[in-house]
This record gives C-alpha cells, structure tokens and sequence, in this order.
C-alpha cells in the first residue's frame, strides 16, 4: 500500500486527503496501529510543557519546533540539547506535567475504540519519555508503549537519559526499528502496520508502514504518508474505513 512520493493527493473531505491507496480501507488489512505521542496522543510537547514550568520555555520551544520540521537537525543530538537545560528538575514538577500538562488529542479515544473493536493491536513509539507514556497505557487502553527513560537521582532529573540495555535510543530510525520489532513478535507484515505521527523523526516510520498516516503534520512528513488529517482529530481517520 507505500506510494510513490510524487503520487497526487485527492481530496476526500475538507482537511483530509490521500494518495496512493483504494477507498475504503479494510479492516482486516490492518493488525497494528502504531502512534507518536507528543502532539499526535497528545496536544501538547511534554518537554515544552515542562521547560514552562521552569521558565525555559522561549529556548526549548524553538529547539523542538526545529526538530520537528526537520530544519538539518538531528534528533538526538537536539533532544540531549533541551533536557540538558532542565537538569535539576524535581520529580514533582515532572508529575505536574504527566497529571496536568497532558490533555488527549481530539479524537484519539474514539479512533483507539475502533482499532480495538477489528482486533489492532495499539502501540506508542515515542521519542518522549517512559515518566510521561506510560500513563498513556491505562488511559488510552494501549498495548504497549516504547519510549526514553528519564535519569533521576534522588528525587531531581540529571538532565539526561538512561541507556537501555539492547535497545537503541528512541530516535526517528528508532521508531522505525521498533515497530518492525513489534510487528516481527506479532507475526505480522510491515504492511498490515498503521503508523501515526507529526514531526520529521516519524518520517522512517511512516514510510515503513503499511498505511502512514501525518497528523497535523509537518510539510517534510507528507513524503512518507499516504493520508493527511490536515483539520479536525484522530478518529478523522475512521472516514476511510469501511464500517
């Protein structure tokens, strides 16, 4: 179901294009729906949300937004760059921003619903962090989660990240890796994947899956996407979908 990146786009409703794929889309052609989580899950950027908190937010702002447009930067190296600046950050404020600082994405919740009804099984891949994602778990009924893990001490985050034995940082080739991962434990294709994103590090996941769907996304992600929610929420989506 890939497509080529100079494939057309067709308009199917006000905000919602696609190319390359025949409508409607087919349930049982899908085992797994994979999501980025900040500004896709979620509507906000946690780190941006928590360089707020700690009067940081100008500097870090523009150092996520340049990550996510993909301006000639590279991820990890931007990421390490912004949390650096929030070393010293108390747990505390940290959990501010996971209970108060992170409302659902419209739609989300009626897209995840549908996905567990036809059997998908639902997975974040986020270049975010564990401290954050997990409680997506609970909240949104997701299988599993893949994400950075925040180094604390004593009670204060380092400003860095902890390295997870046999598993690579959570970057854009990351996200990638892991849902092939995940798809090779289910025993599924790449193809029968759904892969959900925003910014310029979803770009090898996207391009991966069988269906790449940009959410809001950037301009340097349509490449990879067959469909574009340009307006509206997730479950936008469930439009290309025989009932």
């Amino acid at each position: 179901m890939r497509v080529q990146s100079d494939a057309l786009w067709a308009q199917v409703a006000d905000g919602l294009h696609v190319r390359g794929v025949n409508l409607p889309l087919a349930w049982s052609d899908f085992r797994v729906i994979a999501f980025d989580m900040d500004s896709t899950l979620i509507a906000s950027e946690t780190v941006n949300e928590l360089a707020e908190l700690t009067g940081k937010k100008e500097q870090i702002e523009a150092m996520t937004r340049a990550a996510m447009q993909g301006a000639n930067v590279e991820f990890a190296q931007n990421l390490r760059a912004r949390l650096a600046l929030l070393e010293g950050v108390p747990e505390s404020l940290l959990a501010k921003v996971r209970d108060e600082h992170m409302p659902l994405t419209d739609g989300v919740e009626a897209l995840l619903a549908a996905c567990r009804s036809h059997g998908l099984h639902g997975v974040a891949i986020t270049g975010g962090f564990t401290f954050f994602a997990d409680s997506l778990i609970a909240r949104l009924g997701l299988d599993e989660i893949h994400a950075n893990v925040l180094e604390l001490n004593d009670g204060v985050f380092t400003g860095k990240v902890l390295t997870q034995p046999g598993k690579p940082f959570v970057d854009a080739e990351g996200k990638r890796q892991r849902l092939e991962e995940v798809c090779a434990r289910l025993g599924v294709s790449m193809l029968q994947a759904i892969a959900v994103g925003d910014g310029a590090n979803d770009v090898p996941m996207l391009a991966a899956a069988g269906l790449g769907v940009a959410f809001g996304g950037k301009p340097v992600l349509h490449d990879a996407a067959n469909v574009r929610i340009d307006s509206g929420g997730l479950d936008r989506l469930l439009e290309l979908f025989a009932d």
